[in-house]
């Protein structure tokens, strides 16, 4: 009998089983293979729009993404750079084994953690609630709580052309029983369909041809862990590269549109509306005369480049057409084509914001199993349901996250209160209040929450203690720095645009002006402030309106957070609408701003609703 077993070894695995097991849990870790561990199937990268600000948000909670995607990062880039802060997010081109074998390290030596290698044939249940796993040979594991994150492996099956085939991603085999397993319990599955493009040999590719993509000279970090020393120097990364479809490409795959399997009537799963295949793309944006496509390396160890963008379930001799119509590929030899991939899923308005089933005590799900798309959102939801796995097992409260706190909380309310018919990419248009969640103040929305759990070590709650009284500190300072129209600031204001000084005014005043920073103002200063401290201090100060105004927005939401509902029978609430008391029956959700959100349920129903329980109070 173990605490907690975890039922698959990707992204959401392995940061739900490290969780458990760092949060004192006897853990067991079930995975097919040992050496596939937190393996990249698709893209070689981490992070991008809002997926990084996860990373970040991961780390800040005592995850281990972060860690791994700094110390095995090829690139790192800060997209975004020319926009506001809000938008703005990390992203790494990862090498793909170097990742791989650093989690599993990491997995082999955590206490608390068992790593085993084995083949799940179903989930064993008694009155509703989580007893353990058979396995293939016919043993059982017992288990106080379960969490299942099978990724896109439950009854999967490879699509090429006309050819379906029973099979996991990377050729490894598919859990053909689970999902009955689960829908023996009532448990709503359904297809859902993804995809990943062709491998290329790097020397049959014409880099002439296309154009190149650098990282970020500054030195970037998902980490707050991490080191300068600890990255690629800028020196040493290595390079993307831009390429674009041509006529002829598009040609091609109008010519073949009926030979994809997309088309042809064999794929039932919904595929990705924001990561399309290229024949998707071609089709949907017709008037479009070209699409990017980057050139990725996957790792130093390999001799292959991944065709970012390109994604296919053509028959092979047509993808060889297609490759081969991209500048600068047109000589290109394949190491490995490209696939779709179609798989059960769990509906995920059956869970409760904590990732526990409403209907089967002790099994928590993670991951693309839930509906969701990319390796940073499966993180995400593998720690949070790891947090709330071993909190539960202690007795105590669970940690939800608001969607003004993280978009890790963004995520998780969108599949338990809107669900999902597509495979679920988290966008920052998503998030409303996205100027709070930012990639330079994860630590400030999330350490003293993991710190509380018992996830973030000693030393990280003591760094970020300390960052925020320097903060406070050179803020005041910078409040009492003054400068008089004699000063020789006024040159460095003339250099940005600004008239000199005509009136007194202190260093924060002017920190206030676009394009003036602390770096700038130093030279006029006696103050040595860190580059961290000073950037976060810029945007507090720069942006001051705008989040006093997202905060205060905000504060009105978690009002409505506060409202539980608990123990209601909506049939007993007059004047709800047909939808919403179907919707409310339906979802059961956990307060009234979570009701407030669900699609169906209008505000005349949020009204009837707060009238009822403050007269039932």
């Amino acid at each position: 009998m173990v605490d907690v077993l975890v039922l698959g070894g990707g992204h959401a695995g392995v940061e739900a089983a490290l969780a458990c097991a760092r949060m004192k849990q006897k853990t067991m870790l079930l995975t097919m293979h040992i050496n596939m561990i937190a393996s990249m199937p698709c893209n070689p990268s981490v992070g991008g729009p809002a997926k990084g600000i996860v990373v970040r948000e991961i780390d800040a909670l005592g995850g281990e993404m972060g860690k791994a995607a700094d110390h095995t990062a090829l690139q790192l880039k800060m997209l975004n750079t020319n926009k506001g802060p809000g938008v703005q997010s990390l992203r790494v081109q990862s090498d793909k084994l170097a990742y791989r074998k650093y989690m599993q390290d990491v997995c082999l030596h955590t206490d608390n953690l068992e790593v085993k290698e084995c083949i799940v044939e179903k989930i064993n249940f008694k009155d509703k609630k989580v007893t353990g796993v058979t396995l293939s040979d016919g043993s059982v594991i017992e288990c106080k709580a379960l969490i299942l994150t099978s990724g896109t492996f439950m009854s999967s099956n490879i699509l090429v052309g006309h050819t379906s085939t029973e099979s996991g991603p990377e050729d490894e085999p598919t859990t053909k029983n689970l999902s009955q397993s689960l829908r023996d319990q009532g448990i709503r599955t359904f297809r859902l369909k993804t995809g990943t493009p062709a491998r290329v040999y790097t020397d049959s590719i014409d880099f002439s041809k296309t154009e190149v993509q650098p990282g970020t000279k500054d030195f970037v970090c998902f980490s707050y862990d991490t080191k300068k020393e600890d990255v690629l120097p800028y020196e040493k990364q290595w390079n993307c590269y831009l390429t674009y479809t041509t006529p002829l490409t598009h040609q091609i795959i109008q010519d073949n549109l009926q030979k994809s399997a997309m088309y042809s009537g064999l794929v039932k799963g919904v595929g990705p509306r924001y990561c399309p295949s290229i024949e998707d793309k071609i089709v949907r944006f017709a008037d479009k005369e070209r699409h990017q496509i980057f050139l990725e390396p996957e790792s130093k160890d390999l001799d292959t480049t991944y065709i970012q963008g390109f994604s296919t379930s053509m028959p092979h001799d047509v993808q060889e057409r297609m490759l081969k119509s991209l500048p600068g590929l047109e000589n290109c030899r394949i190491k490995k084509y490209a696939y779709a991939i179609e798989y059960d899923a769990i509906d995920p308005l059956q869970l409760k914001p904590t990732l526990e089933l409403r209907e089967i005590e002790n099994l928590f799900c993670a991951g693309q199993i839930n509906g969701t798309s990319g390796y940073e959102e499966a993180a995400g939801q593998g720690l949070m349901a790891g947090i709330n796995c071993a909190l539960k097992l202690q007795g105590k409260e669970p940690l939800i996250l608001n969607r003004d706190e993280a978009y890790i909380g963004v995520l998780i309310d969108d599949l338990v209160t809107k669900g999902t018919k597509e495979p679920y990419r988290l966008l920052t248009s998503r998030a409303e209040y996205r100027l709070l969640l930012r990639h330079d103040n994860a630590d400030a929305r999330l350490s003293e929450k993991g710190y509380a759990v018992g996830l973030l070590p000693k030393h990280r709650i003591d760094a970020y203690r300390k960052k925020q009284q320097d903060i406070q500190e050179y803020t005041e300072k910078l409040s009492m720095i003054r400068f008089t129209p004699k000063s020789s600031v006024s040159e460095y204001l003339q250099e940005n645009g600004f008239d000199a000084l005509h009136d007194g005014m202190s260093a924060l005043e002017l920190l206030r002006r676009p394009n003036i920073t602390i770096r700038g103002l130093s030279p006029y200063m006696d103050l040595e402030i860190s580059d961290e401290v000073a950037k976060q201090i810029e945007i507090e100060v720069k942006y001051a309106g705008y989040i006093a105004k997202a905060k205060k927005e905000a504060a009105r939401l978690q009002s409505m957070e506060k409202v539980k509902l608990i123990n209601i029978n909506y049939d007993e609430v007059e004047n709800l609408s047909l939808e919403g008391r179907a919707k409310l029956k339906a979802i059961q959700p956990f307060t009234l701003g979570q009701a407030s959100r669900i699609s169906g349920v209008n505000p005349a129903d949020i009204a009837v609703l707060a009238i009822y329980l403050k007269q039932r109070k």
